[in-house]
């Protein structure tokens, strides 16, 4: 009787992790893009993320992962740790922070449609709520933000695709982590990423020789804590719930970025973008609670 509470309190701090993890990407991101192309950047924060999860994996005596777990590794791996991170940081350049944090953030919705339809995971009208709730938040987030006249078809279609493979991504995964623990799933499927980027490593090589410190520092960070860290606890939260619910938890990284923004780069939001912050979270309290399931045909 007691363990279920604890396995879902576990679950949800994992998830917290993560968020908490990924909203500081976006402000670390500002500065390492400004220095590192899209793809070097990509490999370089995957290229941390691999060697500090291998290091783990090694000390924990993490084998290989089991024939079942590599489709889903394969998938996530190179659709969601390397094709998301390039498309996002080209796409970025593109369109200005409100349109990519608008389009983006659909990728909830379709990792809701994805394991409703590939997984069979159960939803509930509550999910639905809470996404539409969180999605219009996010709307109204982006619109505050939006600079007009900053975004391209181009940057559009980026961003798109990066909302695209992450959903694939996170319906992949799910069942991967039926064969294996989350910190194995994780470092394989950054693995695969960091060596599906190799082409980019002669411009990796010759943007650090010329970066600043403070941008290279960055790509560090975001390698060591929204990729290395927040994708294992994402995975360990995965593992435990289901994924059209953990999807929709991110919603939460939107009002997140509102607040480390003005925190730490003293940009002072408008109320409209705190009332979009906080239609964000309204959004993700509604979806977190329990209702009446419905089942995918």
């Amino acid at each position: 009787m007691s363990i279920i509470p604890r396995v879902r309190h576990g679950a949800v701090i994992a998830a917290g992790v993560t968020v908490l993890f990924w909203a500081s990407a976006f402000v670390s991101i500002r500065s390492a893009g400004s220095a590192y192309s899209p793809g070097a950047l990509a490999l370089g924060r995957l290229a941390t993320a691999a060697l500090l999860l291998g290091a783990f994996a090694l000390v924990r005596r993490v084998g290989f992962p089991a024939r079942a777990a590599w489709p889903g590794i394969l998938t996530s791996g190179l659709l969601w740790f390397g094709g998301y991170m390039v498309f996002l940081n080209w796409g970025e350049r593109l369109v200005d922070a409100g349109t990519a944090a608008l389009i983006v953030n659909v990728g909830p919705i379709l990792i809701a449609l994805l394991s409703a339809l590939l997984l069979g995971e159960a939803t509930t009208r509550q999910l639905w709520i809470g996404i539409a709730v969180s999605f219009a938040g996010t709307a109204v987030v982006g619109l505050s933000m939006s600079g007009g006249g900053g975004s391209s078809l181009l940057g559009v279609l980026l961003c798109l695709l990066a909302a695209i493979t992450y959903a694939i991504g996170v319906v992949a995964q799910k069942p991967a982590l039926r064969h294996g623990s989350a910190l194995q799933i994780t470092f394989w499927s950054a693995l695969v990423a960091a060596v599906a980027l190799l082409p980019f490593a002669g411009v990796l090589v010759g943007e650090v020789a010329d970066a600043p410190l403070p941008a290279t520092l960055n790509m560090i960070y975001l390698g060591v804590g929204p990729t290395a860290i927040a994708f294992t606890t994402w995975a360990y939260a995965l593992a435990r719930t289901t994924a059209g619910k953990l999807g929709a938890t991110t919603y939460v990284v939107p009002a997140l970025v509102v607040l480390m923004s003005w925190l730490f780069l003293s940009e002072v939001p408008g109320w409209l973008t705190l009332a979009g912050g906080a239609l964000c979270l309204a959004g993700v309290a509604v979806s977190r609670r329990s209702g009446s399931a419905r089942r995918s045909a």
